[in-house]
């Protein structure tokens, strides 16, 4: 499933949330159109995002595809493309496009591991999941709409919202498994190792594992299924994978350092970070080089950039989004905000954050929100305005949002010189010349989780087996 369009449910509801009918469109993206070579039809990268300029990167992974769609003898026309984005993903359209990341690809160790990814893609296609999950979601969106329009109650919104989601997921897991099974054929006839799509899985375990540490979870809750899960668990694929009867002497090209070393050298450089188009995230800061702006969330956030705007969020619940929208506002933001926010906010206060107009509401308190604090803050930006849709529940609300709303004020414009220092993160491939996994750890531009984030990009469990490896994955500035 694509997290651009969980993203995008996700700041419907805090729409719903936070204005049920007022606030800026939250269909406004936070940042300018990216493109680049090769650039995908209109209509494609609008649902998708565009594609990662780097036109050898593209038709390596095109040529992989295809080698697997004639393997397979699959009919149709099918076309393969990398996406500029971070995020470990990959999904498909019915229309016979495939995508991968730049995050999925990070991850991976050897070309059969990109042909599972590709191959589970194309095993969605054949058994037509791309057009029934579609409607399926499109359906959960629409049912979330119209329960807030007609009841007017964030409880009902929320609640059915909810409903479709839990439906929506249960449904994709069959779809998964499906895939899996139908991609491990079409990987083997292709003269891949059978077990790449189990090795894939397991690199997408890893990684589920190091984003629970980000929120102090216990890593082996990354395994665990759940009502929300969109996938099955990855132990509920790998034993299903593993209990497949794959044809003798399908055993395909080994996993070794010489594989290794010749997908390395197709990735090496890539961009491991958002599109320039799309700001930066760095810490708890985001940075917008094109926009010229940022601002920094509180200390315990971590912040989740996407097409459509910044989700920051607390190890306590609290959410922060923040995006930025063109259309000029007549009159004084407070105003505006007092005309147009439903229901309207109490305690509307003028002010000015990065030196410019601004005004903070906070959303009455009533039936359909229970104890939450939501407050809206909006910032006057030319030619437009830029926005912080804030919500916190729980145990000590009241002060973890006035911490949130201080976090506001951090808001300010680059200076030219400024956006122009901002460059995105490189994947490097290098040798450790006798540097240890620790030292190779340190050297990473992250501020937490550095020797975690290494073991995950390089695909290993623990120091000893990185250090058995003559190359590396690494992250440099």
């Amino acid at each position: 499933m694509i997290l651009r369009h969980l993203l995008a449910l996700l700041s419907l509801l805090l729409a719903v949330a936070c204005t049920q009918g007022g606030a800026p469109p939250q269909t406004a993206s936070a940042g300018v159109q990216g493109g680049g070579a090769p650039a995908l039809p209109p209509d494609i990268e609008k649902a998708v995002g565009p594609a990662y300029a780097a036109p050898a990167l593209r038709a390596y992974v095109d040529r992989v595809g295809q080698k697997l769609v004639v393997a397979a003898k699959l009919p149709g026309s099918y076309r393969f493309y990398v996406l500029d984005q971070p995020l470990a993903n990959a999904h498909a359209l019915p229309s016979g496009y495939i995508f991968v990341t730049r995050g999925l690809l990070a991850l991976l160790d050897d070309e059969a591991e990109l042909a599972a990814a590709l191959a589970h893609e194309l095993g969605h296609l054949a058994q037509g999941h791309a057009t029934q999950r579609e409607r399926q979601r499109q359906t959960a969106i629409n049912a979330a709409i119209e329960a807030a329009r007609v009841t007017g109650s964030l409880a009902v919104a929320r609640s059915v919202a909810l409903d479709q989601l839990v439906a929506l997921r249960r449904y994709s897991r069959d779809q998964e498994l499906a895939a899996d099974s139908a991609g491990v054929g079409y990987v083997v006839q292709a003269g891949y190792r059978a077990g790449a799509m189990a090795s894939l899985i397991e690199k997408l375990q890893r990684q589920a594992r190091l984003e629970a540490l980000f929120f102090d979870r216990a890593p082996e809750t990354a395994g665990r299924r759940s009502a929300f899960s969109t996938h099955p668990a990855p132990d509920e694929r790998l034993v299903a994978l593993h209990a497949l009867v794959v044809a003798p002497g399908a055993a395909g090209l080994p996993d070794d350092d010489a594989t290794r070393a010749a997908y390395f050298a197709e990735i090496d450089g890539m961009s491991v970070d958002d599109a320039p188009d799309e700001g930066f995230v760095r810490g708890r800061a985001f940075l917008h080089p094109a926009l010229k702006l940022a601002f920094r969330a509180p200390p315990g956030f971590r912040l989740f950039n996407d097409h459509d705007g910044v989700l920051a969020l607390s190890r306590g619940g609290d959410v922060m989004y923040f995006s930025c929208e063109p259309a000029q506002i007549p009159g004084t933001l407070i105003d505006w905000m007092r005309d147009n926010v439903k229901p309207t906010p109490t305690d509307v206060q003028p002010t000015r954050i990065g030196g410019a107009e601004a005004a903070i509401g906070a959303r009455p308190r009533g039936s359909d929100t229970g104890l939450s604090q939501v407050r809206y803050v909006v910032i006057r930006r030319e030619p437009g305005v830029c926005y912080f849709n804030l919500v916190s529940d729980g145990p000590d609300r009241d002060r973890r949002i006035e911490t949130m709303v201080a976090a506001t004020r951090s808001f300010h414009i680059l200076s030219d010189a400024e956006a122009a220092a901002l460059r995105p993160y490189l994947l490097h491939v290098v040798l450790p010349a006798g540097a240890t996994p620790g030292q190779l750890a340190a050297r990473l531009p992250y501020p937490d989780f550095k020797l975690n984030r290494l073991l995950t990009l390089n695909g290993v469990d623990d120091s000893v087996e990185l250090a058995r490896r003559p190359l590396v994955k690494t992250v440099v500035p």
